[in-house]
């Protein structure tokens, strides 16, 4: 027997004698980062990503707006939308567990215009929201206390979470775990005490489904429509709400490029994630719908304090004392833990930008923990604009900057579900079956075709309200992210001209999971000879 062929029976043995599950990934001209997220880490930095103000105070807004029944079908259909994204993500994300995830598939599998846009855009989104957490945070104290600036507040915080992401990633993963914790008790806790309210525990009696039959189930937008079509109008109105407030369990995919076995971890993590959220969004939907009236003035309250909050507008309705401080406590943790994971996942974004050659290459550096300091601390800046909320002007600025990230977010999730339909068409191209996959995504391609018609469709009509009547400020404050990611798109084609990546150039191996035998022949110059 020669050499060459010793290292092909010693790679076979080793292969058939280890655990036939355990994975390496492949990097090539990618910047390896540590490897410290465990499933749990994942699907906690998910949740913190996704459960915000967009659930404790956005949610408000959309039952006023939609009513009760027509704002929880609104919320089950996005979710819908949102498994097509996760599990379309998921299976990229196992089989190519690189930095970045979908913002680096949109360049490799279709087109590096429309990574270079999609990667800023998403990045542009997160490292706003930074600024809009900060911000909520010092706002939030001052339910407490109105005596000190919430330009101290901001100050201290972004000090606080800068310096959480210079940690090493796994103690940046605890600490996301005890701040979700809080939150995920509290909305349990708030499940078991809505419960008990509407079974009469509370002087208002019994309420059982009183208000979805008194003011009624289904709110209209506007009184001089007929019923049936201001009723559609309030409900699809209720969409984008509904898409913003589940936007960030995408961050699975972004921390799979530091998850640990990805092959394991990430699939797990994909499904927790997806259920955990539905479930604590639905669940918490339900029981708002039928503790408040959606004709309660506190619910179109704008703001970030206690009062604004659909939880503890239910807490006060049952005439619960101490509950409203307490729920003003678990927003503000809800609000912090929403801020960490934005500067994460921003720094995560610009460091798959830099090593896609869109943004300047200094931004890859990283530490001995491996952790990528520059785009952390280019991302963090940002969080400085929560300043501008100290002058005048800053809140008319800050109302844009938020319907960017709102867009931005669907606009994104569209993009994953275009990449897993090139990524399908590139594995048969290549002869590599589907079932050789780590993790294979249900329905498809049906599945991923649903998600991408109706996030277009949302992104296209979700300004529709800005026609009724016609005003030009609302136009463009509907339409701003998808003109940004129009010019951001175009200026990259007319810069570069890239062109479609054709299917036989679809890279497949950059960052690819692979088995033990083959990393030994890419390491074995005998065998690879």
């Amino acid at each position: 027997m020669g050499k060459t062929d010793e290292i092909v029976a010693a790679a076979g043995r080793s292969d058939a004698s280890s655990d036939p599950e355990k994975q390496s990934v492949r990097d090539a001209s990618t910047h390896e980062l540590e490897r410290g997220f465990s499933a749990n880490h994942l699907q906690f930095l998910a949740i913190g990503g996704a459960v915000g103000t967009g659930l404790f105070i956005g949610s408000g807004s959309a039952l006023a707006t939609a009513g009760p029944v027509s704002c929880l079908i609104s919320y089950l259909f996005v979710g819908t939308i949102l498994y097509a994204v996760m599990t379309s993500l998921g299976e990229m994300a196992t089989y190519l567990p690189v930095p970045g995830s979908f913002t680096s598939y949109n360049t490799r599998f279709i087109d590096p215009a429309l990574g270079f846009a999609i990667g800023w855009l998403y990045w542009f989104s997160w490292a706003i929201t930074f600024a809009l957490e900060l911000t909520a945070a010092g706002l939030i104290i001052q339910y407490w206390n109105d005596s000190i600036s919430i330009g101290v507040w901001i100050a201290i915080f972004w000090v606080l979470f800068t310096a959480a992401n210079f940690a090493p990633v796994k103690w940046f993963g605890e600490m996301e775990m005890w701040f979700v914790s809080i939150k995920v008790v509290t909305i349990l806790g708030f499940i078991l005490f809505a419960i008990c309210i509407d079974a009469g525990a509370s002087h208002q009696g019994y309420l059982g489904f009183k208000y979805w039959k008194s003011p009624g189930p289904c709110a209209s937008y506007d009184s001089s429509m007929e019923p049936a079509t201001g009723k559609f109008v309030a409900f699809w109105d209720v969409l984008i709400t509904a898409a913003f407030s589940y936007q960030g369990a995408e961050l699975v995919g972004i921390g799979a490029g530091e998850a640990r076995d990805p092959h394991k971890t990430v699939p797990k993590a994909i499904r927790n994630t997806f259920w955990g959220i539905l479930f604590l969004f639905v669940a918490t939907i339900f029981f708002l719908g039928l503790l408040v009236p959606y004709t309660n003035s506190d619910l179109s309250n704008s703001g970030y304090s206690a009062a604004s909050s659909p939880l503890v507008i239910a807490v006060n309705l049952a005439h619960v004392k101490v509950l409203p401080d307490i729920l003003n406590a678990v927003l503000l943790t809800a609000v912090l833990s929403a801020a960490n994971s934005n500067a994460y996942s921003g720094s995560r974004i610009l460091l798959a930008l830099a090593n896609q050659g869109h943004a300047p290459r200094f931004m890859t550096r990283v530490n001995k923990h491996n952790i990528p300091y520059v785009a952390i601390a280019f991302t963090s800046a940002f969080g400085l604009l929560g300043f501008l909320n100290l002058s005048d002007g800053g809140t008319e600025a800050f109302n844009w900057f938020l319907d960017i990230t709102a867009v931005a977010g669907l606009i994104c999730w569209g993009s994953i579900n275009l990449c897993h339909i090139r990524f399908q068409k590139a594995l048969k191209f290549h002869g590599i079956d589907r079932k050789t996959l780590p993790y294979r995504a249900p329905l498809q391609p049906y599945l991923s075709y649903y998600g991408l018609f109706f996030i277009v469709l949302i992104v296209f009509t979700q300004g529709f309200t800005a026609f009724i009547p016609w005003s030009t400020v609302n136009f463009f404050t509907a339409y701003i992210s998808l003109i940004l990611f129009v010019v951001l798109y175009a200026g990259y084609w007319i810069a570069y001209r890239p062109g479609f990546v054709k299917l036989a150039d679809v890279d497949l191996h950059k960052g690819q999971m692979q088995s033990e035998t083959a990393e030994m022949a890419d390491k074995s110059p005998e065998l690879s000879s």
